[in-house]
């Protein structure tokens, strides 16, 4: 028997590392992959610097745009709080709130552990680590600002929704429009509210300190149904993760000329 960690003497005299003789690997290798297909994909566009706005829509990346450099929108997120020192890419000031939030998710915490660090790979199937100190040191410890993030998220998820809002223009500016890329908008921002208030640290601010429900039954019925979308954490977080990521692509295929956004009416 190897020494240390879960392969330590205290463990039982067993010879094989684990007893399963299924395809166990696919489940954190489709998640390693789903996940790292997303992290190429949103480092190229927040750092590509271009093609994230054509009126009305404004790619999810780069709202709100707090720098300068960004393309004017007419009555767009612009809010240049940062001046004309920031260079880089407005997306780099804006993407560390809602890429933060996701990073410390209780959810996506399971799935990269699985899937990058095998942490454990999967149930019944021992870690190849020989010490394991949970989330006890850096830079795992960070893992307990998720709360903080969420915070940060919500009015990210406000501003969202005023992009949507706005997306019920034309390219004139003119109100009383819809095209495809408004029906891709209300899809991506139903998704990421109920992503957002399946979170955990959300149904424990809501009615995770009330010792009587009695006595708060407004507090106890958002409990409930912040409790029902938490059991589809898992579900909202990937299609979350994949609507805001076509709102970009849309938002870029338009932007760069590679079709017109169809009108409804």
């Amino acid at each position: 028997m190897k020494s240390g960690g879960v392969r330590s003497g205290t463990r039982a005299a067993i010879t094989a590392a684990h007893l399963r003789t299924d395809r166990w690997w696919l489940a954190p290798a489709a998640t390693a992959a789903g996940l790292l297909a997303f992290v190429v994909y949103s480092t190229w566009r927040a750092f590509s610097n271009s093609d994230y706005y054509a009126a009305p829509y404004v790619s999810p990346f780069y709202s709100p745009c707090l720098a300068e450099n960004c393309e004017p929108m007419r009555n767009g997120p612009n809010w240049e709080i940062f001046g004309s020192w920031w260079g880089l890419s407005p997306a780099l000031l804006v993407l560390i709130f809602p890429l933060g939030f996701r990073l410390t998710c209780y959810y996506y915490r399971k799935a990269y552990y699985r899937g990058f660090w095998a942490s454990p790979p999967a149930c019944a199937v021992a870690e190849p680590h020989k010490k394991y100190s949970g989330e006890t040191r850096f830079p795992l410890i960070l893992q307990n600002i998720h709360r903080y993030f969420f915070y940060a998220a919500v009015p990210v998820a406000g501003i969202l929704t005023y992009d949507t809002v706005l997306a019920f223009r034309n390219e004139d500016y003119e109100w009383g429009h819809m095209g495809l890329g408004t029906l891709v908008f209300l899809v991506n921002i139903v998704l990421i509210w109920a992503y957002t208030f399946s979170c955990h640290s959300c149904r424990h601010i809501v009615g995770g300190k009330l010792k009587h429900f009695s006595k708060h039954p407004v507090r106890y019925r958002a409990w409930r149904l912040v409790g029902r979308l938490n059991a589809r954490h898992m579900q909202l977080a990937w299609a979350s993760l994949v609507s805001v990521a076509l709102a970009d692509f849309y938002v870029y295929l338009v932007a760069s000329g590679v079709f017109d956004d169809p009108t409804f009416f």
